[in-house]
Formats: structure tokens, sequence, C-alpha cells
């Protein structure tokens, strides 16, 4: 199912970035250091917060509030592309649980670690990933990066039995987040006013990455990215940040606005897919993480994608009455056949999938 049915050669082994953080190094080595970032202030603010729009999902299930709740959704999607849901269903258990099994599995020695690392030519494990060569500039974070759905998908020799409960409760959080993942395409077909029932569908049956990040200290903060800018190749991305440390940026107006952290709150992020949907109604933002010199982040991102065979492209509710369509239809497949091509190439993979007026 996408990119993790890809067979590539571009997981080259890189430095573990927590060994460095605990080295206590006075810079960072060279490969981290980022020329588009120096001279940014990238420490933690204590009021540099944006407010992105809080959307309630038990009031869009309600049919007395609903209404005016998928007002707020849509202009969310609309004028931000990122939004925090609370009231989404995910018990506060299986949230704290799932952050603590996360938490530990970093803190184990690298040995144990390494015993789920990454593997030449595959996708999932505990490592970076698309390191396409040795010159490739690094994120300054590590990862453990599984596929939890379709079920029968799942590559068991990548999820770690150390802590024991962890396969527990990310069986269990990935279940919950799918679950919100098809309640939030419902309403994001209904902001919409297209047809939803397909596109729910084939969510029931669609790819979800589970990727967990551990952005350590670092002693030059302002001159690395916990992630690089990017947009999503996904419909939405959901993110559960498992501290209170803020390090998620979104770029709106031309500036990077730090998004707090909101206990017990999911981050729901627009992909390429929910832009190609929305025949660019909705825009997908670019976003990057940043760390700084004392506290460590740990979060939790899944990806949400339908079915492979599933044909994203423009709603046909979307461009009647004289409106064409802004990009081509595909499916799941052929978008992340065409996403490895792009990246190969240095080209947004949104830029090949436009349709020329």
């Amino acid at each position: 199912m996408g990119l993790e049915s890809k067979k590539f050669e571009w997981t080259l082994p890189v430095p573990n970035v927590q060994e460095l953080s605990n080295q206590q190094l006075e810079t960072v080595p060279a490969r981290f250091v980022r020329d588009d970032v120096c001279g940014v202030i990238n420490t933690v603010p204590s009021d540099d917060c944006l407010p992105v729009p809080l959307i309630d999902m038990s009031k869009l299930a309600n049919p007395e509030f609903q209404e005016l709740e998928l007002q707020k959704l849509h202009s969310a999607c609309k004028d931000w592309g990122i939004f925090q849901l609370i009231n989404h269903g995910m018990s506060d258990e299986i949230l704290r649980n799932t952050s603590k099994e996360v938490l530990e599995f970093f803190q184990l020695p690298l040995t144990e670690k390494n015993r789920w690392k990454q593997k030449p030519g595959r996708f999932e494990g505990y490592g970076q990933i698309l390191v396409a060569s040795e010159e490739a500039k690094l994120d300054w974070n590590d990862m453990l990066l599984l596929t939890t759905h379709p079920i029968q998908n799942r590559e068991l020799e990548f999820w770690p039995e150390n802590p024991p409960k962890l396969r527990e409760y990310l069986d269990k959080y990935s279940e919950d987040i799918k679950q919100v993942a098809i309640n939030l395409t419902r309403f994001f077909a209904m902001g919409l006013a297209i047809e939803g029932q397909e596109l729910c569908e084939a969510f029931q049956e669609g790819g979800f990455r589970v990727k967990m990040n551990y952005y350590p200290p670092c002693p030059q903060p302002e001159k690395v990215l916990g992630l690089k800018q990017h947009t999503d190749s996904s419909m939405f991305n959901l993110l559960l940040d498992c501290s209170i440390t803020p390090g998620l940026q979104v770029l709106k107006d031309g500036h990077w606005y730090f998004v707090k952290p909101i206990d017990g709150a999911i981050v729901a992020n627009l992909g390429l897919f929910a832009e190609m949907v929305s025949n660019g109604i909705y825009k997908a933002p670019l976003h990057r993480a940043v760390v700084n010199n004392s506290q460590t982040r740990i979060s939790i991102v899944t990806a949400c994608l339908p079915n492979s065979s599933f044909n994203v492209g423009p709603a046909k509710e979307l461009t009647k009455a004289g409106t064409p369509p802004l990009y081509k239809t595909v499916t799941v497949d052929e978008f992340f056949s065409m996403f490895l091509q792009s990246k190969k190439l240095g080209v947004p993979v949104i830029d090949t999938l436009k349709i020329s007026c």
C-alpha cells in the first residue's frame, strides 16, 4: 500500500541522533547543518504559539451543533489546512499508555533498539527514511515507522517486543486512530458538499502508517531541523504530541508559527490527497519540526490513506458548472510511483499532477 509496498535503496545508514545528543557536543555534525535555517531562533518561545482552529468532533456528530461545526471545519481546511481535534473518541488511557510505551522504547539502549532497525531497501523500522546519499542533509530526529493497516501488511519483524506492552498498545491505538480518520473523512466530504460514502469505504481498507518521532535536545538548534519542511502525501496526518514541548511549526502567511500542544487533542494536518479531492479548495500546508537545546519531544504521527486502487482526484461535484479539474486523477499506487520518481528528480510531486490551463 503506497510507499511501504515499494522496494528501494534509500535507507542508507545514518548517525543515531539520540546518541549524538547524549555526547554533549558543542557543535552539530556538518550533515545536520542547514544553511536555509541558520540564524532562525528555534528555541521554544513562551507566547509565539499559533492558536490553530479547534474542532469538536462530538459537535460534528450532533445534529444540534453540526451545521455550525461543519462551517468551522470547512474554514479550518480552507484557510489553514491544519486544526486540532478534541472529543475525538480516543480514550485518555490509550493515548497515555501508548505515549508511555513509545517513550520507554526510545529510552532503551541503542543495541536493543537496533534489533528493529531498518534494512536496506525496506521502508519500515527504526532509523530515518528516504536518505538518498551520503551527502544528504539529515534531520535531528530518530524514528520508528510501522505499517498498521491493512493488518495483513504489517511487517511484525519491525514491531518491537520491548517494551513488552508496546505492540499491544500500538495495536489499540492504530484501531482507534483509524476510526477517527474514517469519521473525519465523512465530515470532510460534508464540508465540501460531496458524496462521501465511497471515500469512507476506501478508508475501511485503507493504508495507515504510524511514525514515532524522537527529537532530542540539540546544542545548536538554530542550525538544524527536527524534520525538514514538507507537505504530507496522504489524505490526513493525525499527530499526537506526547509532551507539552512545542515543536511542530506550520507556514501561514509567509511566517512559521508553533502549534501549541493541547492535552488529549489530535492535530489533523491535510495532505496532498485532500488538496486534490477538493480541487484546490483546501491546501496541504507546509510544515516542519524544530528542536531546542534542553527538552526532548516525542510525537506519534499517523498517515491516513485510502486503499491502493482508489482514484484520487477532484470530486466530480466540484468540477461542474464550468470549473475545470486542477489535478489529474490517479490511483494511490500510481501516486506513490510518481512520488518516488519526483523525489529522485527533486520536483514536488504535486507539480507533476497539476493540469495546465
